[in-house]
């Protein structure tokens, strides 16, 4: 198991939309293993494929219990679709590995039915869950789609944000030559 590099905005991978898993192998294990790894390495709750350079349909989740610790709730999931939205639209304050320092508040559905696979292909789905788990839900196949929370946002926010990560990411660069 290893901690992968989380790729952060702007990168063009975090836009593009993901292709599906098609083998359920050890290759996948190992890859899902280094992401709830690196998840927890940077304090998430999710982690999507594309946040550790992976342009596949594969997402991590682990909801904390009510005292914070992680690890009892390690979810799997494989080329999830979002069969239904419900409810009211909720403000959640929401933050992202991908753009790191950064929380601000989106509206999501309350409610979410999702269809995916698990680790070992089989067909499966989460009905009607709400709560966080159904944010993180909504959160991370967005991820998949090429979205981010950020993309919610007003354009001035979205458009401040750019340029303060772009900076970012030419200071680092700079750095590193």
């Amino acid at each position: 198991m290893a901690i992968r590099e989380v790729i952060t905005y702007p990168d063009d991978i975090l836009r593009k939309p993901c292709t599906e898993v098609t083998e359920f192998n050890e290759e996948l294990k190992t890859l899902t293993d280094d992401m709830f790894d690196t998840m927890y390495e940077f304090e998430g709750i999710g982690l999507a494929g594309p946040q550790v350079g992976v342009n596949k349909r594969i997402v991590v989740i682990d909801i904390p219990e009510e005292d914070g610790s992680q690890g009892n709730n390690k979810l799997v999931i494989i080329n999830p679709v979002i069969k239904k939205l419900e409810g009211e639209k909720v403000e959640s304050q929401e933050g992202c590995l991908s753009v790191p320092g950064y929380q601000d508040t989106v509206e999501r559905f309350e409610r979410a039915t999702v269809e995916y696979q698990d680790l070992q292909g089989n067909h499966c789905v989460f009905e009607n869950v709400d709560g966080l788990f159904a944010i993180c839900l909504q959160h991370e196949i967005d991820h998949l789609e090429g979205k981010l929370f950020i993309d919610k946002l007003s354009r001035l926010k979205r458009d401040r944000l750019k340029k303060k990560f772009e900076k970012l990411k030419k200071e680092r660069m700079a750095a590193a030559e």
